[in-house]
């Protein structure tokens, strides 16, 4: 683990300046961390999309992270729901998304004072349904997490032995994630699960999701929190049928990341 954080180290020193599209999550704070103390902070600038898809108090988060770090941090102004193939939300919507975002960025090398973009790509992504990675290899944006072979276990316990709050942060990603592939992505959507998912957290749990799949909402939690889950169930239905969903279900796999995917896997017709 160690060795791989040196390889980042080394990675990061050869690159001399980077811009960090930065979320406030595990991986980018970590990766922000690592440039910050290999770099230095004069040589790096944090940039954080803020959309539709990204809750409110992500970037409050994100802003105050960055101002801890003590690095130059930049908010900009997105839509993904404005993207051309992005709201039909087929199986290659990340790719559109995450090829939008490096265009936004990519004004920040222009001058020469930062040299690339870095993404918080990690090992584990190389295993899933990442489209995202298409768009990055095509404009350039590297992820050097994943080229030091950091998974993400790894980067919790490097995380805690560098004392970023994010060691133990549930894992987040954009909430369209949640909506199931071939439903049509919409603001009023994306607010429904995004109050659906803070209605939950409020109750206690950490790591949750809230899936959408046009009526029914699918919500995942870690095993451990199903009896939790359980005992809050009259509450959360009735808090997430005044949202609109007519059908609420607790998944009895419990929370996985990109489970959503699961329909790509087994061959499911996605437009």
């Amino acid at each position: 683990m160690h060795d791989k954080y040196n390889k980042l180290q080394q990675i990061l020193m050869d690159m001399e300046s980077v811009v960090v599209a930065f979320s406030g999550g595990v991986d980018s704070t970590f990766l922000l961390d690592a440039a910050i103390k290999t770099l230095g902070s004069e040589h790096v600038l944090a940039v954080t999309a803020d959309s539709e898809t990204y809750p409110t108090e992500e970037l409050q988060e994100a802003i105050q992270l960055a101002k801890s770090l003590g690095v130059s941090h930049q908010v900009i102004e997105t839509s993904e729901l404005n993207i051309p193939g992005y709201k039909e939300n087929n199986a290659n919507r990340c790719y559109f998304c995450k090829k939008s975002l490096f265009e936004h960025l990519e004004p920040f090398i222009k001058d020469g004072k930062y040299r690339h973009i870095v993404y918080g790509l990690i090992a584990d992504d190389m295993n899933e349904h990442r489209p995202g990675v298409q768009a990055a290899k095509e404009r350039g944006v590297r992820g050097p997490l994943q080229e030091a072979g950091l998974f993400k276990e790894e980067i919790r316990d490097l995380s805690r032995e560098h004392g970023l709050a994010t060691w133990n942060k549930p894992s987040f990603a954009c909430l369209s994630s949640r909506i199931a592939y071939g439903e049509t992505i919409t603001i009023e959507k994306l607010g429904r699960v995004g109050e659906a998912e803070r209605y939950i957290r409020s109750l206690g749990f950490g790591q949750v999701r809230v899936r959408s799949h046009g009526e029914i909402a699918r919500i995942e939690v870690e095993p451990d929190a199903m009896e939790l889950m359980i005992s809050h169930a009259a509450n959360i239905s009735h808090r997430l049928k005044e949202l609109g969903f007519i059908y609420v279900s607790m998944d009895l796999t419990g929370y996985r990341s990109g489970s959503m995917n699961k329909v790509l896997e087994r061959g499911g017709s996605v437009v």
